[in-house]
Parts: C-alpha cells; structure tokens; sequence
C-alpha cells in the first residue's frame, strides 16, 4: 500500500511539500492495512479471509496506476516500454471515446484553456484505466463462476469477512444482502457517467485545469475507474454469498423433511 500511493510521486518531479503528504499518506496506509491483517479480529475491511477478493482489487488499482504514471513519466523520459504504453493507451482511448461513453465524459471535462495534447491525455488515460477497472471486473467474475469462491478452499466466515453487516438486525439476510449487492452493481455501473457530470457541475468551485498536472491526472483517472469497479465485485460478491446461504438454506429443509418423513 506504501509504495502504491508513493508510486507517483516516486517516479514523476514534484515539490516537497507534495513528497510529504505523500510520505504520510503511505505510511498511514501501510500502518492501516498491516493493523487489519495482522490482528485476530476484524474491524473495517471486508472480505480479509476470502481471496482473492481484496488481491484482485489491490493488483487492478496498482496496475492502473503503476501505467498512467509510466505514461506521465515517458512524456518526460521515454523509453521503449513507455512509449509502448502509449501507443497502446491511444489507441484504447480512440476505441473508447464513442459518443455518451463514460471516456468521452471525461474528455468532455476538458477545457477551452487546455490545449490539444492535454484533450488527448485525459483520453488516453481515461481510456486505459476503464479498460483495466473492466479487466478486473471480469476476473472476478470468472473467479466466482469458474473456481467457486469463497468456498473452494474451506468455509466462509461470516463474522470475519463481513464486520459491518449485522445479520440479526433489520429484514431477512438474503434479502439484505440481494439488496446491497444489486444497490453496489447499480452505483457501479452508474458511477463513470455521474462522476464526470458531477464535477463537471462543480467546476465553478473544483479547477478542471488541475487535471493538466500529472499526479493530479493520475489519482482522478485512478479513483473515477477504480471505485465503480470496486462496488461491482462488491456486490457481486454479497449477491454470491446471498446465493450460498440460500442453498445452506434449502439443503437444511430438505433434510428437515426427510427426516419427518
């Protein structure tokens, strides 16, 4: 987690002052994130003993941003597998920039003051870090389907990979649990339209000319593609439990009633 939320700074020039809040913010993170995982008890973070649930979002938020920052860095300092990058991520960019696209909301964020190459950035990054978010969506999926998660390498604790979800309060879990899968899908799928339209409202009070910096561009591209791809496999993932408890469930009454007879 450190040397993700470093990443940008690490490899692209900034002032000092950004290299501290950047220091601070990964030391948080790494403290954060080692405080969940080493403990017996968990507290915020969802789904610590179902792999790779939390991996496949780690490793699809890294890549994104591990190739934008490559792709601001070979603007400065090229070299073979930069640009390489480049003419990859134009050429996702131009694939994904069809009219009412998420990718062409984000061009459309561009400004009169911007010019041409700054229009064409915006696009090849918006581009690329959809096609990753769209990536990791699909391998989850395939892991759910293809390799029976979470179950596939023993039982599924509730408790311990779901600690905000009180199951014993409110209506019944499977309801719960199709609801907030489906509310998770929906947002999911939402979000890449209304995130451009929202800040294209804001733009009185939020500098759209800030997405000409790079590091400004890079977590922007990296939050709009990653946090939409995170509640899709999020609800998946509640939808999936959902299913399996429901099958626990029926499999249980059936028993009941071979029983009695």
């Amino acid at each position: 987690m450190a040397l993700l939320i470093a990443m940008p700074a690490v490899l692209l020039p900034g002032g000092a002052d950004m290299a501290q809040i950047t220091g601070l913010l990964a030391l948080v993170a790494a403290l954060l994130t080692f405080v969940e995982y080493v403990g017996d008890y968990p507290s915020i973070l969802e789904f610590r003993d179902a792999p790779p649930f939390n991996r496949l979002r780690f490793v699809a938020l890294f890549v994104t941003v591990l190739v934008l920052t490559l792709l601001c860095r070979g603007e400065i300092a090229p070299t073979p597998l930069s640009q390489g990058l480049e003419r990859i991520a134009t050429t996702v960019g131009d694939w994904l920039d069809f009219p009412f696209s998420p990718v062409r909301l984000m061009v459309l964020l561009a400004t009169d003051d911007m010019s041409a190459a700054d229009v064409a950035r915006i696009r090849t990054h918006a581009g690329i870090a959809y096609l990753l978010s769209a990536a990791s969506m699909l391998g989850f999926v395939l892991t759910v389907r293809l390799l029976n998660w979470p179950i596939r390498h023993g039982a599924f604790n509730f408790w311990v990979n779901l600690p905000l979800f009180d199951p014993t309060i409110g209506k019944d879990v499977l309801y719960r649990l199709n609801r907030d899968g489906n509310v998770n899908v929906a947002l999911g799928f939402l979000l890449p339209f209304l995130i451009p339209a929202v800040m294209k409202l804001a733009s009185q009070t939020i500098d759209l000319l800030s997405l000409t910096e790079p590091q400004t561009l890079i977590w922007t591209m990296s939050a709009w593609a990653f946090l939409p791809a995170s509640l899709v496999m999020r609800g998946v993932a509640l939808m999936r439990i959902a299913a399996l408890i429901e099958e626990k469930r029926r499999r249980a009454y059936a028993q009941a009633e071979a029983q009695t007879i």
